[in-house]
C-alpha cells in the first residue's frame, strides 16, 4: 500500500504561477530515499492572510493531488480552509472549514460538524498538504504553553528536540527539530525555521520519503541523522520502560493452552519459562519443582504469539504489533538499511520490536516503480540483489508490479538455487497462472489472485486498475465455473501459499461517513483523529449503484478466501494496513469467510511459522521452543473478537503489558487488569 502520510489537506483551484513574481512562493520537493523526485508542494502567499497550496505526490503509481486555500486568523490558526482534489486511490477530496467568532463549522464527504470554543483552536483536516503542519508549527511556537486545542477534538503539543545549521550556496540557516504529539499513534517530527514565526522546512518520514524546501536537498542526510538519533533515544527509553524482565524460572499457572497443530483448546496447564524459552508444560496444579516467579492466568487462553505475514514496519509502528500480540512480523518491503538497523537495535534491547522475518524486495524500473529494496533492469542485476539478501539471512524474495516479465525465469531460478522462496504481486502484463507456472511459491493480496480472470494482456496492473478492475468485476464472477476450478486445482497442485490481506482491501467499498468494517469494534478505543480516518472513503464511488457493486465484489473476495481454505490452499494472515490492530480484523474476516475461530487462529500461529521456516522455534506452545506467548481474556476459539483482549505478551525473554503500550500511544486499553508477575515466597 501507498505509505500514508498522517497529514491533513484541503484544496481549491490554484492560481496561475506565471504571476509568481508578484507573490511570495515557497516550493518543496518530495523525494524518495534514493533521490527520485516523487512530487512537489507549492505554497503561494497571495496576501498576508491568504495562502494557496498545490500538493502532488506519486509513489508506486498512486498518491494524492490536492489544492488548498487557507485564510489565517490573527493568531495564525486557520480561519477558513478548503481543499479539493484526488485521494491516493482516486477518490474525490472536498472539505471546508470556517470559524466565525466562537463557532467553528466543517464539512467533508465523510462528516459534518460544529463546535463552540473560546480562544485558539486549530482545525485538523482529513486530507491536507504539509502546509497545514507548517501553520501548526507557527501557532504552537507562538503559544506560551506549546499546546493548542484541536478541532474537532484533542490537543496538539510541540516539543523542541534539537538544533542544526544548514547551508546552501552560501546561504545559512539554523533549523530546529520539533516533535508533535496528539495526532495519530506516533509522534510526528518536523524540521522548522527558527525565525520569529517558525515554519516548516523539511519532513523526514519513517521509510523512504522526505519533503524539503527546494534547493536545500543536500542537507537531508545530516537532518536525517540528527532526527534518527533523537528518535532512537526516545525509543530506547520506551523499550526500557515497557519491556519488563522475567528473571529466573517463571511459571504461567492455570492457562488454557491453544494447540495450534490440532486447533483445539487444551485443558488448563502450567507452562514453565526460563531465559526466553519454554522448558516444560504440566497439567495445572501438578506438583513439580518450585519456580522463582509465577503468573496466575486464572483460566485465560494462552496462544502462541501471532504472525503478521504482510507488514512494512517502522520503529514506531513496531509497538502496535506487540500490543496486539503479534510477536513475529514478515516485512515485505522496506528500506534495506533501516530494516537491518532496527533488528540490531532490538537485539541490543533498544527498540520494542517483534521478531522480524524480512523478505527481499525487488522491482523493475518504470514510472510506477516502488523504490524499496533493489531495482532490476537486466539479468546481470539479479545475482547481486539475491546474494545480498541471502548473505543477510533472508529466506524469501518478493517480486513487485514493475518487474520485467522476461526476467522472471532468471530470478526465480537463481532465488530457488540460493534457497529463497519466491512470492509477490503478479508483474504487469502477466497472468497469475503464468506466475504459478514461472515458479512463484506465494501470491500476495486477494486482488492479485482474482486479476487472473479479469486482466487482459493490455491491462496495466501497475496503475489503479489493479484495484478498480476487481471492484468492478468480481461481483459478477462465477466461482463454480470450470476455469476457476482449474485455477484452484493448480494452486493446490503447486502448494501455492495465498496471503489475502482482506482487511487492507476493505477500502474498495468504504464509503464516506461509514466506519470501515474492520475497525467498527475498535473505533471507540482509538484517538479522535484515527476514528475520523476510519470514516473516510478513498475510492471514487460516484453513486449508489457503484457502491452496491463494489460492496458485492468485496463480499465475494471474502467468500473466495473461504473457498481457497476449503480446497486445501494454504493461507497466511497478513495485513498491509494499520499495524497490529488490523491482524485481529483479518482473522475476523476469515471467520466471516467460513472458517472456525480456531482455524483462523491456526493460520495466524502455525501457518505463520510453517511458511517462514521458523516452526522449529515458534508457532506452537512446545517445550524447547521460544516463549513467544500471549494471554487472552475471553475465549477466541469461540468468539474470534476476543482475540483483541490481549492481557500480556511474552517475547525476547521479556514481559510486555499491552495496556501500558496502549496508554503510551493514546489508545484506550482493551484489558484493564492484566495478571502480574509475582515472586514466589
Amino acid at each position: 500500500m501507498f505509505k500514508s502520510f498522517l497529514v491533513f489537506v484541503v484544496v481549491s483551484v490554484f492560481s496561475d504561477l506565471a504571476s509568481a513574481q508578484a507573490t511570495n512562493i515557497t516550493r518543496y520537493t518530495i523525494l524518495l530515499d534514493n533521490g527520485t523526485v516523487a512530487g512537489e508542494q507549492i505554497v503561494e502567499r497571495v496576501s498576508p492572510d491568504t495562502i494557496k497550496v498545490h500538493f502532488d505526490v506519486k509513489e508506486n503509481g498512486r498518491g494524492p493531488t490536492l489544492d488548498e486555500v487557507i485564510k489565517l486568523a490573527p493568531d495564525q490558526t486557520m480561519r477558513e480552509y478548503q481543499v479539493t482534489g484526488i485521494s491516493e486511490m482516486g477518490g474525490v477530496v472536498e472539505e471546508r472549514y470556517l470559524r466565525k467568532g466562537n463557532l467553528a463549522e466543517w464539512v467533508s464527504k465523510s462528516e459534518r460538524g460544529s463546535r463552540r470554543l473560546r480562544g485558539k483552536g486549530f482545525y485538523l483536516p482529513l486530507d491536507s498538504s504539509w502546509q497545514v503542519n507548517s501553520l501548526m508549527i507557527t501557532a504552537l511556537s507562538n503559544s506560551r504553553t506549546n499546546t493548542i486545542p484541536l478541532i474537532p477534538d484533542g490537543n496538539l503539543v510541540q516539543q523542541r528536540l534539537d538544533e542544526v545549521a544548514v547551508t546552501n550556496n552560501g546561504q545559512n540557516q539554523v533549523l530546529q527539530l520539533v516533535m508533535h504529539t496528539g495526532i495519530g499513534l506516533s509522534p510526528q517530527f518536523f524540521w522548522a525555521t527558527t525565525d520569529a514565526d517558525p515554519h516548516l522546512f523539511a519532513v523526514i518520514l519513517p521509510g523512504n520519503l522526505a519533503v524539503i524546501q527546494e534547493g536545500w536537498e543536500g542537507n537531508l542526510p545530516a537532518l536525517k541523522q540528527s532526527q534518527q538519533a533523537a528518535s532512537e533515544k526516545m525509543l530506547a527509553t520506551r523499550a526500557q520502560e515497557l519491556q519488563h524482565p522475567m528473571p529466573g524460572l517463571t511459571v504461567i499457572r492455570n492457562a488454557r493452552v491453544f494447540n495450534s497443530e490440532t486447533a483445539v483448546l487444551n485443558p488448563a496447564s502450567d507452562v514453565y519459562i526460563l531465559r526466553g524459552k519454554i522448558t516444560a508444560i504440566f497439567p495445572a496444579g501438578s506438583k513439580v519443582g518450585k519456580a522463582e516467579y509465577e503468573i496466575d492466568a486464572a483460566g485465560r487462553v494462552l496462544l502462541p504469539g501471532l504472525f503478521d505475514m504482510h507488514a512494512h514496519i517502522n520503529r514506531w509502528s513496531a509497538a502496535y504489533h506487540l500490543t496486539a500480540g503479534v510477536t513475529s512480523v514478515r516485512d515485505l518491503g522496506n528500506s534495506n538499511v533501516e530494516l537491518q538497523e532496527m533488528m540490531d537495535e532490538a537485539e541490543a534491547g533498544q527498540l520494542l520490536l517483534p521478531r522480524l522475518i524480512p523478505a527481499g524486495f525487488v522491482d523493475g524500473k518504470s514510472p510506477y516503480s516502488s523504490h524499496d529494496g533493489f531495482l532490476i533492469a537486466e539479468a546481470g542485476d539479479i545475482q547481486a540483489a539475491v546474494d545480498w539478501y541471502v548473505l543477510r539471512g533472508y529466506s524469501q524474495l518478493k517480486i513487485y508490479n514493475s518487474f520485467p516479465v522476461e526476467l522472471i525465469p532468471d530470478i526465480v531460478s537463481y532465488a530457488h538455487k540460493r534457497g529463497l522462496k519466491v512470492s509477490g504481486h503478479v508483474p504487469a502484463f502477466m497472468r497469475t497462472e503464468d506466475a504459478l507456472d514461472g515458479g512463484f511459491d506465494e501470491i500476495h493480496h486477494i486482488n492479485q489472485v482474482l486479476l487472473n480472470f479479469l486482466a487482459t494482456p493490455e491491462t496495466d496492473t501497475r496503475t489503479l486498475e489493479r484495484f478498480y478492475l476487481p471492484a468492478e468485476k468480481v461481483a459478477g464472477m462465477n466461482f463454480d465455473s470450470a476455469d476457476v476450478q482449474v485455477f484452484i486445482d493448480k494452486l493446490k497442485e503447486n502448494n501455492t501459499v495465498i496471503d489475502p490481506t482482506l482487511t487492507a482491501f476493505d477500502f474498495i467499498k468504504q464509503r464516506d461517513g461509514e466506519t470501515a468494517e474492520p475497525y467498527r469494534t475498535i473505533a471507540s478505543f482509538m484517538p479522535p483523529d484515527i476514528r475520523r480516518g476510519f470514516r473516510m472513503g478513498i475510492m471514487n464511488i460516484p453513486n449508489e449503484e457503484t457502491a452496491k457493486r463494489y460492496d458485492a465484489s468485496y463480499k465475494k473476495m471474502v467468500e473466495f478466501v473461504g473457498r481457497l481454505y476449503k480446497a486445501g490452499i494454504p493461507l497466511v494472515a497478513g495485513t498491509d494496513t494499520l499495524a497490529g490492530f488490523s491482524l485481529h480484523s483479518e482473522l475476523v474476516l476469515y471467520v466471516k469467510a467460513g472458517l472456525t475461530p480456531a482455524q483462523a487462529l491456526q493460520i495466524a500461529t502455525l501457518n505463520g511459522a510453517k511458511f517462514t521456516n521458523t516452526l522449529s522455534d515458534r508457532g506452537t506452545i512446545t517445550p524447547g521452543k521460544l516463549a513467544d506467548l500471549i494471554l487472552i481474556d475471553g475465549d477466541p476459539t469461540k468468539n474470534i473478537e476476543d482475540i483483541r483482549k490481549v492481557a500480556l505478551v511474552i517475547t525476547r525473554g521479556k514481559l510486555i503489558y499491552p495496556n501500558e503500550i496502549n496508554r503510551a500511544i493514546g489508545v484506550k486499553p482493551f484489558v484493564l487488569a492484566p495478571p502480574k508477575l509475582r515472586k514466589v515466597n
